[in-house]
């Protein structure tokens, strides 16, 4: 539970930056960065793992039951004042400050932010964390399955949600981020579940993101009550096309900006350049690890070079006058030459 490889990664980084001690913090919703060294899936409030320059490593929970999963080689402190405890501390950098509430910035003084740093190095996945990210996007097959298969005409959103979330907690899966719209071409995009009953002719929309030892892989896709209308099809068709071209063109030294790009001009193409932009949808992907919606965010406003060993979702979700909002997208990683999907889900819209 102790990742080596990442310690080695942060004390090289210490050094590079002259810091004596830095700290990854977490708390119920952003695990991640205390995850990425210890990867203990806590549940108290707040939690912190210290990093010395010399690559000692403690941890601060503040849950009783949160010391219990701490590996026996680290030191673990249980702090009843989370403030207090960061005050004796005074890290000389965070990750994950920008998470933390006001008293606890207070706390620590002027550290230097750590997260982005951070971030890079947790963007090209080790082949522990690859295979990790495979159980995760094999759950997330399996959880598609068991939606396809539970769907029926008169369920409301929130049974469905409730029976797909049992289905992954039960086969391994220690969270789920899950989002879902239904109806016609006007469709909402993706939101909690609601009270709304699915009608015939629906269009049904999901991403399924479940979390497997720590790390998450994401599927969307689309799923028609009955047989689907000629525009529905016509929408798809656009929709697979351009994430097919993400993934043709997503490959080691592109940059983030053009796998965007190459999605939006398949749109462009067919007439419907208006709806790329920030009115009717909000990535065109996003980075996937510890957590579900990490850096770099697909849009073609973000200038990144993509590395070997990174793995994101490239998903052209949007809406579309033919069909309403539709998703479709796979988790990838980036290979030596290209990438592979994570995912095995047949590749189609879905109708029962």
């Amino acid at each position: 539970m102790l990742n080596q490889h990442r310690l080695q990664q942060l004390t090289n980084l210490m050094s590079e930056r002259g810091w004596d001690l830095l700290l990854l913090y977490g708390h119920t919703w952003r695990k991640d960065f205390f995850r990425c060294l210890l990867n203990v899936n806590f549940s108290g409030p707040h939690a912190a793992a210290v990093v010395s320059r010399s690559g000692e490593v403690r941890a601060i929970v503040t849950d009783p039951w949160d010391a219990e999963l701490i590996p026996p080689e680290v030191p673990v402190s249980i702090a009843s004042n989370f403030a207090q405890a960061l005050r004796a501390l005074a890290p000389q950098a965070v990750a994950g400050v920008e998470l933390m509430e006001a008293q606890f910035v207070n706390a620590l003084g002027d550290p230097a932010s750590a997260t982005f740093l951070v971030e890079e190095l947790r963007r090209v996945k080790s082949p522990d964390e690859v295979a990790r990210m495979k159980k995760a996007a094999a759950l997330s097959d399996r959880g598609y399955q068991f939606f396809a298969q539970v769907i029926e005409v008169g369920m409301t959103e929130y049974e469905l949600v409730a029976e797909v979330e049992a289905f992954l907690k039960s086969n391994g899966a220690e969270d789920n981020f899950m989002l879902i719209a239904s109806g016609g071409t006007e469709v909402t995009g993706m939101k909690p579940p609601t009270e709304r009953k699915f009608q015939t002719g629906d269009s049904v929309t999901t991403e399924l993101t479940p979390q497997v030892d720590g790390y998450w892989a994401q599927i969307c896709r689309t799923l028609v009550l009955g047989e689907p209308n000629p525009k529905q099809r016509e929408a798809f068709a656009i929709f697979s096309e351009a994430q097919k071209a993400a993934e043709d063109f997503l490959k080691p030294g592109v940059n983030i900006s053009d796998v965007a790009r190459v999605q939006n001009d398949v749109f462009r193409k067919y007439g419907y350049g208006d709806y790329t932009g920030p009115k009717y949808t909000r990535v065109r992907g996003h980075g996937l690890g510890l957590h579900c919606d990490e850096n770099p965010y697909v849009l073609e406003d973000v200038k990144y070079t993509v590395k070997e060993g990174m793995t994101l979702i490239a998903h052209p979700n949007t809406y579309l006058p033919l069909s309403g909002y539709l998703v479709f997208g796979d988790s990838l990683m980036v290979t030596a030459d290209g990438c592979t999907a994570l995912n095995q889900t047949e590749r189609k819209l879905f109708q029962k």
